[in-house]
This record gives C-alpha cells, sequence and structure tokens, in this order.
C-alpha cells in the first residue's frame, strides 16, 4: 500500500450537468464522498460499520480545488491518500483524474471526525480501525505533499 489507493472508476451522469455544460461543482462532492465509501470500507468504517451502530466517520471540513473541467460522460477515478490521523481524525486528501486521459480534474482536502452512533459525539476510533489508519499513514508518508494541501482561500494582492 505504498501508494494512494485508487477508487473505482466512476462516470459523469446527464442531471449533473448545469447550464454552463459542465459538471456542477456540487457533483464533485458527489464523486469524492462515492470513492471515500470505497476506502472507509477498506478501512472496516463503512456502511456496514454505520449500520451496525457502532460509529461513523462524518466530515467536519473539507477544501475543494477544481482545476479543470468535466464533461457529460467523462471517465473519473479518485486516488486517496491519508496525510495524518490521531485517535478521532482522518486528514486525508484526494485526486479527482480523468480515467483515460489521466489530468487531474480536481482535488478534495478533508477532516473527518469518529463518531458513536449511540450519543452522536466523537468518540475513538476502534483499536482495528486504529492500526490499520496506522498502517495506512506509514505507506503514504513517502508520497510527494500535494501542492493544493492546506491552500487558504484569500485574495493575493500584488
Amino acid at each position: 500500500m505504498s501508494s494512494a489507493i485508487l477508487c473505482p472508476r466512476q462516470t459523469i451522469l446527464p442531471d449533473w450537468i448545469d447550464y454552463n455544460g459542465h459538471l456542477n461543482m456540487a457533483y464533485y462532492h458527489v464523486l469524492f464522498d462515492r470513492a471515500l465509501d470505497h476506502v472507509f470500507d477498506q478501512l472496516g468504517i463503512g456502511e456496514d460499520y454505520t449500520r451496525s451502530g457502532a460509529g461513523s466517520a462524518f466530515t467536519v471540513q473539507v477544501h475543494v480545488n477544481y482545476l479543470r473541467e468535466l464533461s457529460l460522460h467523462d471517465p473519473v477515478q479518485v486516488r486517496f491518500r491519508l496525510l495524518d490521523h490521531d485517535a478521532k481524525r482522518m486528514h486525508f486528501f484526494e485526486e479527482m483524474l480523468h480515467a483515460e486521459e489521466g489530468w487531474l480534474a480536481a482535488t478534495s482536502e478533508q477532516m473527518s471526525l469518529h463518531v458513536s452512533m449511540a450519543t452522536r459525539r466523537s468518540a475513538p476510533f476502534p483499536d482495528a480501525v486504529i492500526a490499520r489508519l496506522a498502517e495506512l499513514q506509514e505507506a503514504h508518508a513517502s508520497l510527494p505533499r500535494p501542492p493544493q494541501v492546506g491552500s487558504v482561500i484569500g485574495i493575493r494582492r500584488g
């Protein structure tokens, strides 16, 4: 696992195209979220885990960079990499690529918080998940840091 996790391929659907003739910004989030479901399943905190009542991971912050337009029927794949984690949080980065041509369409940097579904409050990850996260973070530590990580929004003056 020394490389980023490549999530299943997805395709841009007709209802996702806006009046500008490209993928509406909201659907970039849908694509990133669907890819995240795949990763969470691998980590043991996906849909089955949540339905069991044990816990879930809630997004608490997200920063998306829209780098290139996507159009109807474009195939995309998302690469996931874990940047950091602690007992309750995950900081990760996703890259959305055109699945055939390879160019970078968008990036998403996120912070997720593990939540007890019984109390709806933050709670530590189970030990088995912490072990998987530690293994994944070690594997991803050698990957170059993406330039979009830690971006700040603002107008830069001369």
